[in-house]
């Protein structure tokens, strides 16, 4: 179990991961000493990578997707080793309730992701896919892990 310590830092980093120590000791009050030794912790068993979000349409990248994939069980292995090395993949997932894989797919343009599924296909045997084009960013990498977890009751 995480102290009230743990989760304000780890909250702190995931807001501006870029922000000093001593930034983050103003803001929680926790002495610099103290989170340079939590920060070691959690960067050996809570912290898996860190990394700058992107506005891909800055860079010339106006088509994101989400897409579903099921295959047979003979082709899921090899075909999760080909999507891992695809760099057009950004997430890749293994899920259940009907499929076996979620990958967020960035291009350049609706064509080239067609043209991507359209080879994918050829080499593998997809049984169903489902394309959901991401239209609109809403929210993202938001969680505040220092907070409690409660619903939002409607009023």
């Amino acid at each position: 179990m995480l102290r009230q310590s743990d989760l304000m830092l780890i909250s702190q980093l995931r807001r501006n991961a870029r922000q000093t120590l001593t930034e983050i000791s103003k803001k929680t009050k926790i002495p610099i000493s103290t989170l340079f030794d939590k920060l070691k912790i959690h960067e050996e068993n809570i912290i898996m990578k860190h990394t700058t979000i992107i506005d891909f349409s800055k860079l010339g990248l106006n088509c994101r997707a989400n897409v579903l994939l099921k295959t047979s069980r003979e082709e899921r292995d090899r075909l999760i080793s080909y999507m891992k090395a695809c760099p057009a993949i950004n997430n890749l997932y293994k899920i259940n309730n009907g499929f076996d894989i979620l990958g967020e797919f960035v291009f350049h343009n609706v064509k080239d992701l067609e043209e991507f599924f359209e080879e994918l296909e050829s080499k593998f045997k997809i049984e169903d896919k489902k394309t959901y084009y991401i239209i609109d960013e809403l929210r993202r990498e938001e969680f505040d892990i220092s907070k409690p977890i409660k619903l939002i009751a409607e009023s």
